[in-house]
């Protein structure tokens, strides 16, 4: 197993997570001293690590970069890694730090200097470039051994518009030249599988500056299959209990202030809408729990009413900075298959570990099997993010972590990544190709209850906080039918096709035979259509592969005279059937598929 030497004495296995995000991050270091080296006077802002490689914000001053000058910058990092360089640890004291970062001219890392504190501040060296770093990072610089840039993008200092403008450089580097290859093999499987493409190919989603960046327009295909995956969580929801409930797209910024989301999110939220008349301030829904909060509020609640689970296809809208927004991962409005649940104390272990069955479920039902549970804590060095009573987070987050050990989650603790009202179990999905995406997600919630004043009637007469669940399985439509896009590269399974079945007649004379079947698939709930364009059989084909209809039925004389058809499925021959069997074949295969 390979293994990573770190600055901090430690040596972990290169599979692991946190191994991967300190050696990204050292990369991102060895970039920077490169650039340092190819074009003097460069000043830096900051370098992370992501989840797949590293980028650093960088002020060019007077020089310019385009894709092209990336391989001298990625041979100019290899040289520098042969040369066997180590990164060094010092501590600094704040006015040496100051002192080093002005004579150098680097206006970025004394602005974060001017937030830290006295005693807190390290800078790590490697070879000539000295970065203000908390670290750890590899030992070894020699360790990395393979190096591709990736892109060159555009990103305001702070995320604040009214701030420079830095040049953002995306990398990604690996101990081993085949770790590479493998990768760069993915990046190209991934192109094919970008749901953005895939999206226009197979006809389901669309955008318009008319309307509005980051608000995708769902086509008829795409809301077909929209409505097929709100209908397969509604079928499973209705059977577990859920009750159905609608909220407006707007509310009055009061609603927010109280649930603590404007005071959160306020800057991330389209501005308030202003009455002129009344003088009232409403916002678009940023999120759907306050709404359902007032819902439990709207009559008396006794404890035998409890556990009440309101569910709703909620759209809520979040001001995306534009620069950020991607296909339908990242959107400005989208909806939400939301649920909550209000449960009495004793309740609340059995109504969790139903709902990461529920998640489960729909995992399993398509075919996302390899997945990891995150469980998101709050940060206890930094509580004022959070609101709410130490011990009723220490309810919460005790809930949630016997929950996932109960029902025998691999799971990864993440501090700092709980909502700001409560803990979260997350769960982190890995695609066809490997690719990591947070899909679903489960919250415990004692906070909201208090701000809302909820309560219900316990069997003692007295009044009593409930406990509160947020839960959404997809997350939201948008990202959701995103992923599954791109896990599948497009081609659904049968129950989730926008059409199940396309069929075609050989030659026009046989276009009424192909309507009888079509008619017959309609008359079973079998989403069919027929393309009798004026086109040869060969070029229909092809177009229709591009949608990635399932099953193909062909049709002509023999199938005419013997009330059969021709059927091919994802390009296979399955051969002739009479229109019953064919009827029952696809509907075995759905039953198998939901099983």
């Amino acid at each position: 197993m390979l293994k990573i030497a770190f600055t901090d004495g430690s040596i972990r296995p290169w599979d692991d997570d946190e191994t991967k995000k300190i050696f990204w991050h050292s990369s991102a270091h060895l970039m920077a001293e490169a650039l340092e080296s190819l074009y003097p006077g460069v000043r830096f802002g900051v370098g992370p690590a992501v989840e797949t490689g590293f980028y650093y914000d960088v002020d060019l001053g007077g020089h310019q970069i385009s894709e092209s000058d990336l391989k001298k910058v990625e041979d100019k990092m290899i040289e520098l890694a042969r040369s066997k360089e180590t990164f060094e640890r010092s501590e600094v004291c704040k006015a040496d730090a100051i002192k080093y970062f002005t004579e150098k001219g680097d206006p970025y890392k004394l602005e974060l200097i001017s937030d830290l504190e006295d005693g807190t501040i390290t800078f790590y060296k490697n070879g000539n470039f000295t970065d203000l770093c908390r670290g750890p990072h590899i030992l070894h610089v020699d360790d990395i051994k393979a190096v591709k840039l990736t892109a060159i993008a555009g990103a305001y200092w702070k995320g604040d518009q009214s701030r420079q403008q830095l040049t953002r450089i995306y990398g990604v580097t690996f101990p081993k030249k085949s770790m590479l290859d493998e990768y760069l093999v993915m990046l190209e499987e991934a192109k094919k599988r970008d749901h953005r493409k895939l999206g226009k190919e197979m006809q389901l989603f669309t955008f318009s500056g008319r309307v509005g960046l980051g608000l995708p327009l769902w086509l008829p295909r795409g809301a077909q299959m929209r409505n097929t995956l709100e209908s397969f969580l509604r079928r499973k929801q209705q059977e577990l209990g859920y009750l159905p409930v609608v909220t407006p797209h707007i509310g009055s910024k009061d609603l927010y202030v109280t649930s603590g989301h404007y005071a959160k999110y306020g800057k991330d939220s389209f501005q308030p809408i202003k009455t002129p008349q009344e003088g009232e301030e409403y916002m678009l829904k940023p999120m759907n729990c306050p709404h359902h909060c007032e819902i439990f509020r709207s009559e008396p609640r006794s404890y035998r009413d409890l556990p009440l689970r309101f569910a709703e296809f909620g759209t809520v809208y979040r001001y995306e900075q534009s620069g950020e927004l991607h296909g339908l991962t990242r959107v400005r409005g989208f909806t939400q298959d939301d649920a909550h649940l209000f449960c009495r104390p004793d309740q609340l272990q059995e109504e969790f570990e139903k709902v990461i069955d529920l998640i489960l479920y729909v995992f399993r039902t398509l075919k996302m099997t390899d997945y990891m549970a995150q469980i998101s804590l709050r940060d206890p060095a930094n509580k004022e993010k959070y609101i709410g009573s130490d011990e009723n987070w220490d309810k919460a987050e005790k809930a949630i972590i016997e929950a996932a050990e109960r029902k025998g989650l691999k799971t990864v603790v993440e501090l700092g990544e709980a909502a700001f009202y409560g803990p979260k179990l997350d769960f982190m999905v890995k695609d066809a190709i490997g690719r990591k995406w947070q899909l679903g997600t489960i919250q415990v919630d004692y906070n909201l209850p208090e701000r809302f004043q909820l309560e219900y009637i316990d069997a003692d007469d007295s009044r009593k906080r409930p406990v509160m669940i947020h839960r959404a399985p997809f997350g939201s439509l948008e990202r959701f039918t995103a992923v599954v896009l791109e896990h599948t590269a497009g081609h659904l399974p049968v129950w989730l096709a926008p059409d199940q079945v396309k069929v075609l007649p050989i030659s026009e004379k046989f276009t009424d035979y192909a309507e009888k079947v079509c008619s017959l698939l309609k008359n079973s709930e079998i989403r069919a259509s027929v393309d009798a364009r004026n086109e040869r059989l060969g070029k229909r084909i092809r177009d229709i592969s591009l949608l990635r209809v399932p099953i193909l039925v062909i049709v002509g004389e023999k199938e005419a005279t013997e009330g059969s058809v021709s059927v091919r499925r994802e390009g296979v021959d399955q051969g002739s059937m009479s229109i019953q069997q064919f009827i029952d074949y696809i509907k075995s295969a759905i039953a198998e598929e939901l099983a």
